[in-house]
């Protein structure tokens, strides 16, 4: 993902445009989810065996891209938090108005048919695709949202493509950083953001930096709205092969229906522009939505709730848990709506879930007052879902009904009214955080005995630091993090000397030499993944250290080193080479230690001079060369060396 350079943004701006990609992110999920719920289920609803197969498949895939939505849109929101904003959890009601989003990004609820499919294919097209969105979701009117006029109030932007809007977005967050710095952007309390402790999902990382930040934008382009049309795993790419089967089921069968035809913008009550939505008459549907309804808006107040309370701690992982099985109430609830008729305004129309948001979805401060009005409401969705599935006797109402129950129960078993306000947890060390200083882009920390740099650049995130030496190293804590004196200085220099990328270096001052190179040069080449270095190594001329991992995909954003991108891509390549690999001698030379240069040639290899021994992932000796030039534009036939395909594959790097 590149974009031109930009002027930097304030903050508030850059907080404005989140805010934007986060309702985004959240309207799409709701879009995609409600298609999804109002597809028919199995030949007791009509559909032929084949037909059945398929339609079951397509609402699995559909979910899953929904699902994927979520975890952009918590990326997203930990974005946000890492700068110290509040991430926005809530966004307008459907349809939305037109101004509040480009005017060719069109967002209403409708049940799935070609004419849906053909709009979800339009939202998650590429750049430069020629695409036409579905019939009937056309934008009422054009219009031009951005201004080029220099404004101090946060203002909106055009932008024909999801993907195009990310990039300007990264644009912009590299521009903030580039003026403030990385400790002056990513100044918000790394605590309150959702990660892996509290839930699976796939945007569920701690933004820290620049770095991860920028790598959740390119993830969520190249997962969803924008990936490149060969992308096989991609939102658009998913969705144009339901169209294709689609086709091909309609022409074996002329009345093929895969979908209840449930409304397109449904409301609760008749609106004041009743134009374009579908008011619910019928008691039984209205009462199915209602609830739903409910058990959605709670969902994203606890939501909420999740990014005021510092973690890990059980409190913030119980209100995760606690939103997410809302959901799963929610879900039956909206597949029985879909089943049920609107009401006579609105003849052979079914009625569907709205999504309604509440006018705010704050969270409440944190205390007993907070976790009394989280168990008050869930009770009393239970009761209502009770009462309801009592009158219909509906098997998805029955599911609804035990879940919401379940949930009623856990949440008066964990949420005690009388515990403490939660806080953040204190770091692990009995003395105050020693001041740091950055050069270059180095942390530098004075201890007793070492002094401690880490460079952020270089970092893979192989975590042998955070679980070898928890203490010195505090993962996702606000402000300092790094505590040389928490351990004894020869175990903190065995950690520092073990982590692969030589991000973490020590300088020691209590008169012991530092890190000498190891008495054999080694690459390794890792499956799927980096060359790992070790040896006395010279970047462009310049000292490097003994320990670096050097991207041989093509991908990083941080060439020459590897930032992670390989998971992305993905890569495949194997990590066990055949020893004496195109004839390369086996023989063991005379001098096995001592510089090594290294190279980046533009736009091709790596080249690199002075005794090496390649070894496998698993250790196994590969080859023993004096000079070697490495693939890593990610295309050679002849890994882990340069066959010249850089040359035909379009690879750019310095």
């Amino acid at each position: 993902m590149t974009s031109s350079p930009t002027a930097a943004p304030s903050r508030e701006q850059l907080l404005h445009s989140l805010y934007e990609a986060a309702e985004l992110e959240h309207n799409l999920m709701c879009t995609y989810l409600y298609a999804a719920f109002s597809l028919k289920q199995g030949e007791a609803e009509g559909l032929q065996p084949q037909e059945a197969e398929a339609v079951a498949r397509w609402r699995r895939e559909i979910i899953a891209v929904a699902v994927e939505e979520m975890g952009h849109l918590v990326a997203v929101w930990n974005i946000t938090a890492a700068l110290g904003g509040a991430p926005r959890i809530g966004r307008g009601n459907f349809p939305l108005d037109p101004g509040y989003l480009p005017a060719r990004v069109v967002v209403k609820l409708a049940p799935f048919s070609d004419a849906t499919l053909q709009h979800f294919i339009y939202l998650e097209r590429p750049e430069g695709s020629p695409e036409a969105d579905g019939d009937g979701f056309a934008a009422e009117r054009l219009f031009t949202r951005g201004t080029d006029a220099p404004r101090v109030t946060p203002m909106a932007r055009d932008y024909d493509t999801v993907g195009h809007f990310y990039g300007t977005l990264a644009a912009d967050l590299q521009a903030f950083v580039a003026e403030h710095g990385e400790a002056g952007s990513f100044c918000g309390d790394r605590t309150l953001q959702l990660g892996p402790t509290e839930l699976t999902l796939g945007g569920a990382r701690p933004v820290l930096c620049s770095k991860t930040a920028l790598a959740a934008f390119d993830a969520i382009v190249r997962q969803g709205e924008g990936a490149p049309s060969d992308s096989e795993t991609s939102h658009y790419h998913r969705f144009a092969a339901i169209r294709a089967e689609l086709a091909a089921l309609r022409a074996a069968n002329a009345t093929f229906e895969p979908a209840w035809p449930a409304a397109t913008n449904p409301v609760l009550r008749r609106p004041p522009r009743p134009e374009g939505r579908v008011w619910l008459e019928n008691p039984v549907a209205a009462g199915t939505v209602d609830l739903a309804n409910a058990s959605y808006q709670l969902m994203l107040r606890l939501l909420a709730q999740a990014y005021l309370l510092p973690g890990p701690s059980a409190e913030k992982s119980l209100h995760v848990d606690l939103a997410i099985g809302l959901m799963r109430a929610f879900t039956p609830l909206a597949e029985h709506a879909a089943r049920l008729p609107a009401g006579p305004s609105h003849p052979g129309c079914h009625a569907g879930a709205s999504f309604t948001a509440l006018r705010d979805t704050a969270a409440m401060p944190p205390g007993p007052a907070a976790r009394r009005f989280v168990r008050e409401r869930l009770a009393q969705l239970a009761g209502t879902a009770a009462a309801l599935h009592a009158a219909l006797g509906a098997e998805r109402t029955g599911r609804a009904a035990a879940q919401l129950q379940a949930l009623s129960e856990r949440a008066e078993r964990g949420l005690d009214l009388a515990a403490p306000v939660t806080t953040a947890p204190a770091p692990n060390v009995a003395t105050p955080p020693p001041p740091a200083e950055a050069v270059d882009g180095v942390e530098i920390v004075q201890g007793r005995d070492v002094e401690l740099r880490f460079e952020a650049r270089r970092c893979i995130h192989a975590r042998l630091c955070v679980t070898g030496a928890p203490k010195v190293f505090l993962a996702n804590t606000p402000g300092a993090w790094l505590y040389p004196d928490a351990m004894p200085v020869e175990r903190l220099v065995d950690i520092a000397h073990a982590c692969p990328s030589g991000a973490i270096q020590v300088r020691r001052k209590d008169g012991q030499p530092d890190e000498a190179p190891p008495p054999v040069n080694l690459l390794q080449v890792r499956e799927a993944g980096p060359y790992g270095l070790r040896g006395d190594l010279r970047l462009r001329g310049a000292p490097l250290g003994t320990r670096a991992t050097l991207c041989r995909c093509g991908a990083s954003r941080n060439k020459p080193f590897c930032d992670g991108s390989h998971h992305d891509i993905p890569f495949t390549a194997t990590g066990e080479p055949a020893t004496g690999l195109l004839g390369l001698p086996t023989d063991m030379p005379a001098v096995r230690n001592g510089r090594i240069a290294i190279e980046p040639e533009p736009n091709g290899p790596l080249q690199l001079r002075g005794p090496v021994e390649v070894v496998s992932g698993t250790g196994r000796m590969v080859c023993r060369v004096a000079q070697a030039r490495l693939c890593r534009c990610g295309g050679s036939a002849t890994k882990p060396f340069c066959d010249g395909t850089h040359a035909s594959n379009g690879f750019v790097a310095p």
